[in-house]
């Protein structure tokens, strides 16, 4: 028998798809299945981290092609952002240089992984042909009124000056420059994406059942749509200048107003800055405020702080004065910028409040709690009856919020009002690696659009990196232009757009990316939505929601007819690996790294110099920590399909897999034993007929459980199944040839999806035409497919104590008598005589004995 050698079959076989161009997009008028993996960054290598994710869309894209689908599964780059901006000053290149050459190595990379890619699609987002579309839909959305301009309020690096995203603020600190981090209000770029916040949520609901149920939850609470009260609270005494009308507050808590403690104002609210002109105690205050993050999960994590103001203002219900503080957990942009705390009944305010001794009055007891109810450290935020609350006393919280309602809006000072967490999308970046934004600023026109046969607009690449802050800021020439509109001196504008905005359109463009226009109408028609789109939970946010909203922008601007973009969502848990340090804190690569297992104690040690190392965590692998196992390691141990296999083998495709050599090892020995099965193959053998009935049912079983756990992303459950029937075939040797070859050519196929190469090898060995890529996929008879026998569980007072295995649809009578003369049984029931059976048909057996 030959051994297999995947170091020669797997070339040989990804160029033979090469030569054929096979996984080039064919589009005969079949079902259409647009298979995606969310495209990646090109840091400069790939792990078999990676390769879970594009593995699992490849199972996909190969077993729908072979189930008769014309299958689009593209590839490309999210190549814009900082990383090539911080490789750029750290090692004196140019980001483009960086980005390219990254490229290059990663494509190889992945080509080394057997995937069925179309690259003939492939594009990259720093690409000028796929930004400069991007810069025409950016002025489409322009002039449908979904762009504009306003002062935001950002993380800002006084020594970068640059803004900061929010998990670039560490401490407070700018993340490279160690800098105090301050907010500040700078003139930025929006989407007007709260446009859309409603159709966002009610659009989940279509995706039930195709995208997970955390992914929708997450988004549903992230654009966060309330119902509650906009009022107005008139202030006691002198009020701030333009208030004499009072202070407006949006909560979504009306029913407890009557728990009212103070009410608080966002540290950039307009009231806060008149105080802080005013005092600079107030204005050391603010400034305090704005060190550290600007999202409200940050603020949240924060200290609590806060400033009296010595400001009151008056109860809306029963004229008592209420103290007006500023604090630094209040957004402006939530609401209006201003709430009233009832402290019983938010953690926050609770925090504050415990904090500056302000009063804590409980307004919901829980069921079953008398007037005596109060809170200590946690606040109460679950179901009750109102208390304490005067015309509100024993309503329900819903009925509490609606009399409340009710109640100020027939007073005139306010009226109910639904608003939502969700912001505008700002989409401006101070860099230069970045896609430009098509505006030229003239004095006189204000805003003007580049004219479409201006675009693209490409980065200049002559710039320098070694003076901190955006280099298109400081180019002498790129920046200064003719106005289109007047001819006047006018200025570009320098700031790029977010990366996440490249993201958001990219599966469209895969449709065409030749097309003159951004999007063709025709080929978004023909392939999308995503039929199953593949990426990790990370996204589930921000770049779901934003490729949402971006799909129903441009359909309403009339450049594509879709308004869900991904029909099914897959998240893929991570492949994890230990990790390994030196003494001096160095990360040590598995490949220098030996392990010993001594009485079942683990040590490691470096290869390269001998010395001792500690085994740290198993996490996700990450080129910082150098727990990364490359696909090229791989190739050279066991093959691709190997590390393929066990890759999607080990834990159900969800949840997290931790690499081990043992782990690819047994996968390796299954691609041996599955091309042995072929490599003795002999159509001569005549065999017997009923060892040839029982393979062909087995076969059938095998076809329909692989079947089903490929369509079900139980790819591990399926992988396990295979790993079964290899057994089974092995096992029926007395099969003749006509039924080992029915069984052979299931097989083939049935790996094909999971290890290709081996695949491919196989069918060609069994003596078929063509390659199996092109095969269709096998179908399982259901009456051959069936379970002729059942497994019963034999329970004796309630616990578990045998089984049985019986012909499917025995009369419970028979099943009696099987269990009775079972030898387990009679052991379990030795001196105890058996009072009742009772046998559920297929199922279970139960006996109550005494």
């Amino acid at each position: 028998m030959a051994r297999y050698e995947p170091k020669t079959a797997e070339p040989r076989q990804q160029a033979r798809w090469a030569d054929a161009s096979a996984f080039v997009t064919k589009d005969t008028g079949r079902p259409k299945y647009y298979v995606l993996e969310m495209f990646p960054y090109p840091s400069g290598n790939i792990h078999m981290g990676h390769a879970r994710n594009y593995v699992m869309g490849d199972v996909v894209a190969r077993s729908k092609r072979a189930q008769g689908f014309d299958v689009l599964h593209p590839m490309g780059w999210d190549a814009f952002g900082m990383p090539a901006e911080n490789a750029a000053m750290e090692r004196g290149i140019h980001p483009k240089g960086w980005t390219y050459s990254n490229i290059a190595n990663m494509r190889e990379q992945l080509k080394l992984l057997g995937l069925s890619l179309d690259w003939s699609r492939e594009f990259a987002t720093c690409d000028p042909e796929y930004y400069g579309k991007q810069q025409a839909w950016f002025l489409a959305l322009y002039r449908q009124g979904l762009v504009y301009r306003k002062d935001g309020v950002v993380n800002w690096d006084p020594v970068d000056n640059t803004v900061l995203a929010n998990e670039q603020v560490i401490d407070g600190r700018g993340w490279r420059s160690g800098a105090i981090v301050e907010k500040r209000k700078l003139n930025q770029w929006f989407l007007r994406i709260t446009d859309y916040a409603d159709d966002l949520i009610d659009g989940l609901k279509a995706l039930e059942g195709r995208w997970p149920e955390k992914v929708r939850l997450m988004q549903e609470n992230w654009i966060g749509r309330s119902k509650g009260l906009q009022m107005t609270w008139a202030f006691a005494g002198q009020a701030p200048a333009g208030y004499e009308s009072g202070v407006e507050i949006y909560t979504t808590r009306p029913d407890t107003l009557f728990g009212a403690s103070f009410l608080g104002l966002a540290p950039d609210h307009p009231i806060s800055k008149q105080l802080a002109e005013a005092d600079p105690r107030v204005a050391e205050f603010v400034a305090r405020c704005r060190a550290g993050g600007t999202s409200q999960a940050d603020i949240d994590q924060a200290e609590k702080i806060g400033w009296d103001t010595g400001l009151k203002v008056v109860h809306p219900f029963t004229g008592a004065e209420v103290p007006v503080w500023i604090a630094n957990f209040i957004l402006s942009e939530y609401g209006t910028g201003a709430i009233f705390a009832c402290p019983a009944h938010d953690q926050r305010d609770l925090d504050f409040a415990r904090k500056y001794g302000l009063p804590v009055t409980a307004v919901v007891r829980p069921e079953g709690a008398g007037d005596d109810f109060v809170v200590g450290d946690e606040a109460y935020t679950g179901p009750g009856a109102i208390f304490h609350s005067d015309f509100l006393d024993g309503l329900d919280i819903e009925a509490a919020k609606a009399e409340a309602i009710r109640r100020v809006e027939a007073a005139g000072t306010g009226q109910g009002a639904t608003i939502y967490r969700l912001r505008d999308w700002g989409v401006s970046r101070q860099r230069y690696w970045g896609c430009p934004i098509p505006i030229i600023h003239c004095p006189s026109c204000g805003p003007v659009q580049v004219p479409a046969d201006q675009l693209p607009v490409e980065l200049p690449e002559d710039v320098t990196f070694d003076v901190p802050g955006n280099p298109l800021d400081r180019h002498p020439t790129w920046k200064h232009v003719k106005c289109p509109s007047c001819g006047a001196d006018a200025t570009r504008e320098t700031d790029t757009l977010d990366t996440f905005v490249d993201s958001s359109w990219y599966f469209a463009r895969f449709t065409d990316p030749t097309a003159t226009d951004p999007i063709s109408k025709a080929a978004a028609d023909r392939w999308l939505p995503v039929d199953q789109y593949i990426g990790g939970v990370e996204h589930a946010v921000l770049h779901l929601l934003y490729a949402r909203f971006v799909t129903r922008a441009l359909t309403d601007a009339g450049l594509m007819n879709v308004k869900e973009p991904f029909a099914g969502l897959f998240t893929q848990g991570m492949v994890v690996h230990e990790t390994y340090r030196r003494a001096d804190g160095a990360w040590v690569e598995p490949t220098d790294v030996e392990l010993t297992n001594d009485a079942g104690a683990r040590s490691a040690r470096q290869l390269s110099t001998g010395e001792t190392l500690t085994i740290g965590d198993i996490e996700k692998m990450s080129k910082s920590k150098k727990n990364v196992v490359a696909p090229a390691e791989i190739l050279e141990s066991h093959g691709v399909d190997a590390g393929r296999l066990f890759v999607l083998s080990d834990s159900p495709p969800e949840r997290d897999v931790q690499w081990t050599p043992g782990g690819v090892e047994g996968a390796s020995r299954f691609v041996q034993r599955a091309w042995s099965l072929f490599d003795t193959y002999d159509p001569a053998f005549t065999g017997e007929d009923k060892a040839g009935a029982d393979l062909l049912r087995e076969t059938h079983k095998a076809i329909k459980a692989v079947s089903e756990g490929v369509e079900g992303f139980r790819f591990n459950s399926a992988i396990a199944k295979l790993y079964a029937f290899v057994a089974t075939i092995r096992d029926n040797d007395k099969a003749g040839g006509e039924a080992k070859r029915q069984a052979l050519s299931a097989l083939a196929r049935l790996i094909a999806p999971f290890t290709p190469h081996l695949a491919e090898e196989c069918w060609t060995r069994l003596g078929e035409q063509g390659m199996v890529l092109d095969a269709p996929w096998p179908v399982w008879d259901p009456a051959l497919a069936a379970d002729d026998e059942v497994v019963l569980p034999i329970q004796i007072n309630g616990k578990r104590r045998a089984e049985i295995r019986v012909a499917r649809g025995t009369e419970p009578a028979e099943v009696e008598a099987i269990v009775l003369a079972d030898e387990t049984v009679k052991a379990r029931l030795e001196g105890l005589s058996v009072k009742k059976i009772v046998v559920v048909k297929d199922r279970i057996v139960n006996l109550v004995a005494g």
